[in-house]
């Protein structure tokens, strides 16, 4: 799950033409926090630093819990 997020932001900060320095300067936040979400392999992110991220590319983050498939 991870993985996808870290490569969403990615793609909607490319397509945005941010640079990590602007994309951490809009989100209120250090470049280090920044790198964090976007390695997928670093699963210590905080949902306030996903939404100011969602935010900043024009998207939104939505959270569901689903019955577990047997």
């Amino acid at each position: 799950m991870k993985r996808v997020i870290a490569w969403q932001v990615a793609q909607a900060m490319q397509e945005r033409r941010l640079t990590k320095a602007a994309m951490a300067h809009q989100m209120h936040t250090s470049r280090a926090a920044l790198a964090r979400l976007l390695d997928p392999e670093n699963t210590s992110v905080t949902l306030h630093t996903l939404q100011r991220a969602a935010a900043v590319v024009g998207k939104r983050v939505q959270i569901t819990l689903e019955d577990a498939r047997s």
